[in-house]
Formats: structure tokens, C-alpha cells, sequence
């Protein structure tokens, strides 16, 4: 669930383009006929963590990546702890006029806690007339299976043993007196979120969904991302790689590759 560095090792990631919101991130220049790609994070995890995925895709696809309240340059400003109200927070934010940012097709990608907000975004975007075209998922359950959990009521040390457990982290950073006081408040808001999202009975996607995981991911197995199949009426696919819950980490290459395979449908008719 939880991660405190990025794709390639920790960084500061400067955005190159501003966005019109403090809600996203853009690092990477794309070609002006690229469509969109919406990322959104895991518990615990910032913006910057997308940056090699944002430059491995800068050549097909203009990278948004939220910025969730309560971490780097919008640390001062308190966390969501409900995920409902975190997907009407970003979709308010894309739905902007004064940012056009749904202004050519788009599609959505988010991993963990990032997967159930990307579903909600995507339907609170599809009922406000702007479907994405395609939404990909990762280690995450489908909404319609609860998983709920008590993590976050525990004590500090039981919440650093969970993220141990799931693994993505360097463990120097959870070792460090500092850096934790900083960081835990918004890692522990995540769980919240994460631990109490229940789904509300959307009506299912149009668009395709496809579903990543790792092969021992202890916070989803195969049926619980073969459920995200029933949340839309458009194809689906799924896609096991070894490794745990940050599988994305040694399989980047792969990943994007499958976000790519999405991309060509959502390219505006002139390209």
C-alpha cells in the first residue's frame, strides 16, 4: 500500500508545465496531438514517485500525476481520509474550466489505494460527460470486495511493520526519527481511506479495464482482480507479474508497455 520513494530511488521531480491546479503534476513534455494519461498513487505515496513512469511514456502520452494534500509542495495542507471524498476533490479539479485539462481523450491508471480513486474519478468523470477511455488498475481488489482493516487505529510501530510488509520502501527512510514524524501523519490519513472505502454501487465503466498485479501480492489475489471485470461493460484483461505488492518496481518496462497498449485508441481523430 504504502511507499516513500520513487520508481528509481528517492528524488525531487520538478514538474516542467504548470497545470492550472495544485491537484497534478506534469514532469514531462508530451507531442501536442498525445492524449492523456491520469495517474494516481498509492497510500503513502507523492507525485514524484511517477517520474520514471512519466518519462518512459513522455513520447505517447502528456502525464498527469495527482498530488495528494499533505505531501511535498502541498505538505501544510491537511489530508483526505475519506476516498469518496478525495475522488470528488480531483474530479473537481480536472472538471475545472479554468484548466483544461479534459480538453482530449484521456485514460486513467492508478495503483493501490490509486486504483479504487481511479475508479471513482472515472465515474464521477464518465457522469459528468467526460468518460475516459480506458482505466487500468494495480494492485488493488476490485471495489465491489471489501477490504477493510484496522491498520490504521494501530500504534506507529504497527504501521511501519505494514509497510515493511508490503515492501517498495527503503527501509533506511523508516529508520530515520525525522523523517517519519514528517511523513507518518499522511500515511496514516491513506489508511484511512483505504481501510474505510466502501463502493457505493456505481454503474459499471464503458471503457476497458485491465488489472495488473503481483503473483504474491499479499493485498490482492487473481479472483479479487478478476472482479474488477464485472465494473464495466467494455473488454478486459489481466496481467500477474512476480512479485509482492510493488511488483511495478522491477516490472516497469512491462507496466508501461500495457498502459502504451492503451494509448492508440485514445489519440485525437487528426493524429
Amino acid at each position: 500500500m504504502t511507499v516513500l520513494s520513487d520508481l528509481s530511488g528517492p528524488r525531487r521531480a520538478a514538474p516542467v508545465a504548470p497545470t492550472g491546479t495544485p491537484w497534478l503534476r506534469r514532469f514531462h513534455t508530451a507531442p501536442d496531438d498525445a492524449p492523456r494519461l491520469l495517474v494516481l498513487p498509492h497510500a503513502g505515496g507523492n507525485a514524484s514517485y511517477f517520474f520514471p513512469l512519466s518519462a518512459a511514456l513522455a513520447e505517447h502520452a502528456d502525464v498527469l500525476v495527482v498530488q495528494y494534500p499533505g505531501r511535498q509542495e502541498r505538505f501544510g495542507e491537511p489530508c483526505v481520509e475519506s476516498l469518496h471524498e478525495l475522488a470528488d476533490l480531483v474530479a473537481a479539479a480536472l472538471c475545472d474550466g479554468t484548466a483544461p485539462l479534459l480538453d482530449r481523450p484521456f485514460s486513467v491508471f492508478g495503483h493501490s489505494m490509486g486504483a479504487s480513486l481511479a475508479f471513482e474519478v472515472a465515474c464521477r468523470l464518465r457522469d459528468a460527460g467526460h468518460p475516459p477511455a480506458a482505466l487500468a488498475v494495480s494492485g488493488r481488489r476490485a471495489p465491489s470486495i471489501p477490504a477493510p482493516g484496522a491498520v490504521h487505529r494501530a500504534d506507529d510501530a504497527r504501521l511501519i511493520a505494514d509497510i515493511k510488509l508490503l515492501g517498495g520502501t527503503d527501509e533506511r527512510m523508516l529508520d530515520h526519527p525525522e523523517l517519519l514524524a514528517a511523513i507518518l501523519p499522511a500515511v496514516r490519513s491513506d489508511y484511512v481511506a483505504t481501510e474505510t472505502y466502501r463502493f457505493r454501487g456505481a454503474a459499471p465503466l464503458d471503457c476497458p479495464v485491465t488489472a495488473l498485479i503481483g503473483d504474491v501480492d499479499p493485498r490482492v489475489d487473481e479472483p479479487q482482480a478478476q472482479a474488477w471485470r464485472t465494473h464495466t461493460t467494455g473488454a478486459f484483461r489481466l496481467r500477474s507479474y512476480p512479485g509482492g505488492h510493488f511488483f511495478l518496481v522491477p516490472h516497469l518496462a512491462a507496466v508501461v508497455q500495457e498502459l502504451r497498449a492503451d494509448l492508440p485508441a485514445v489519440r485525437p481523430a487528426h493524429s
